[in-house]
């Protein structure tokens, strides 16, 4: 390791979505001098987003990357350090914690937060990723609100998508449900209801063959996976509940998580396992997952590490 690629930080903060940006607004207003390393998608799963209009203060809503960018010129005014960069090692078994950002720079920090983040899991169909942001979507809380009175289709058979399912029976005209197998993953009260709404149709051993639309979505292909029978069915939007992936496989040596991969943190608190870093936003939530949420979280973790290197002395 070139000593020379390494420095020296009192805060670490290392993704860029709602959690971190509000981390870095907090840390920095704090004066802890913050560095952020933005990650393999800057701005975060927002910048793939189109029309956000829950977030509050947009009262005529906003597109998804212009709020990032708003996010990160707030932080950059406060005075924290936006760098681009992916952290691709850690050693956290010492103090101070050390971060390898694409592999060559070393980073020491005396406080980490981590805010990386989810990544949804898509089907992995070109047309899926074409149209992602133009019918496509992978949150329903998100965008449900655009398919007032339309038809919409949902791909999944767990309690998440049993969720979104019924979520969207509430403002569609008909729900187009498509379920891999013979049955549903979703535990048995959520499989009930889901299958007690009139307006949700599920396609039981089907899967989506293809989306289709030029500009955006206008319908989709399903095949059956039994028969090999396709069939088109006309929809406006095309919601993917397949899962999310947090963004922690480089903590797991050192950081407790569920078995999905979620970071545990103390409850009402930023803290994980390791005292000074903490961890906030989607890499941690895996019930909310909103962006007021994420942004929340984030300020939580810059204070809870104030109040850590204030109590170590090192602020």
């Amino acid at each position: 390791m070139d000593t020379k690629a390494s420095e020296k930080v009192q805060c670490l903060i290392i993704g860029s979505g709602p959690a971190g940006y509000t981390a870095a607004v907090y840390a920095a207003r704090a004066n802890l001098r913050p560095v952020l390393y933005q990650g393999i998608q800057p701005g975060g799963q927002l910048t793939i987003t189109t029309e956000v209009e829950n977030y509050p203060g947009y009262p005529d809503g906003v597109q998804g990357p212009e709020m990032m960018v708003h996010f990160e010129k707030q932080a950059t005014r406060m005075g924290a350090d936006i760098r681009f960069g992916l952290a691709t090692k850690v050693d956290l078994s010492t103090q101070p914690f050390k971060v390898w950002i694409d592999e060559e720079k070393l980073i020491e920090a005396d406080a980490v937060i981590i805010a990386t983040g989810a990544s949804a899991k898509w089907l992995g169909l070109e047309s899926e990723q074409r149209l992602n942001g133009y019918g496509v979507s992978a949150c329903a809380v998100c965008d449900g609100f655009f398919f007032r009175n339309k038809e919409v289709a949902i791909v999944g058979a767990g309690d998440t998508a049993a969720e979104e399912a019924l979520y969207l029976s509430k403002l569609c005209t008909t729900v187009h449900m498509l379920v891999r197998s013979d049955k549903m993953r979703a535990s048995r009260i959520m499989q009930e209801r889901v299958q007690q709404t009139p307006n949700i149709k599920i396609y039981w051993n089907s899967e989506a063959d293809e989306v289709l639309g030029e500009s955006r979505v206008e319908g989709m292909r399903i095949k059956n996976r039994k028969t090999g029978e396709t069939q088109t069915v006309a929809v406006s939007g095309f919601f993917v509940a397949i899962g999310h992936q947090p963004n922690s496989a480089i903590f797991t040596d050192y950081i407790d998580m569920d078995e999905a991969g979620y970071i545990k943190t103390v409850p009402g608190t930023s803290r994980t396992n390791v005292e000074g870093v903490f961890a906030a936003g989607d890499v941690q939530d895996k019930i909310y997952r909103q962006a007021v949420t994420a942004a929340g979280s984030g300020c939580m973790a810059a204070l809870d590490a104030e109040r850590y290197l204030s109590a170590k002395g090192l602020h």
